[in-house]
């Protein structure tokens, strides 16, 4: 008797994509959790980290509002609240992760690194950099028809 063949694979489509999506920051999350932050405050404090020159207050905003899709007052209460916890602090105009916030974003990074190497590893690369094209692809479609919609 022969083994049943597999079910074939789902389309790509907007819920796959959601629940990919929604799987892996749902991993994320809990590690956040851990270490009292939020999904938007990593989002923010890694921006902040990896900036080539300290940004603004503003800079941020626009930059995750960009890859967030939300409201800016949003964005500015999460800035505050870095802030306020000591993981950001303002230099003049300019905002600087302190050394707590480069350490934190480094230990949730290095809990993080092996669960993601368990959900990636053992991908084809050649499925990889099918997957990559098409979501480059999705995004850039999906922000012209934000922008679209003003």
């Amino acid at each position: 008797m022969t083994a049943p063949a597999p079910a074939p694979a789902p389309a790509a489509d907007a819920r796959v994509l959601g629940l990919a999506h929604y799987a892996a920051r749902g991993v994320l999350e809990r590690v956040l959790a851990r270490h009292g932050l939020t999904f938007q405050q990593q989002i923010l404090l890694r921006a902040a980290v990896i900036a080539d020159t300290p940004p603004t207050a503003d800079d941020l905003v626009v930059q995750v509002q960009g890859f967030l899709k939300v409201a800016e007052a949003g964005v500015r209460a999460t800035l505050g609240e870095l802030v306020a916890r000591r993981l950001l602090v303002a230099d003049g105009a300019y905002l600087r992760p302190t050394d707590a916030g480069r350490e934190l974003l480094a230990v949730t990074a290095g809990e993080v690194a092996p669960v993601s190497a368990r959900v990636w590893g053992g991908i084809p690369a050649e499925d990889l950099a099918a997957v990559g094209r098409v979501l480059a692809l999705v995004t850039e479609r999906a922000e012209a028809e934000l922008a679209a919609m003003g």
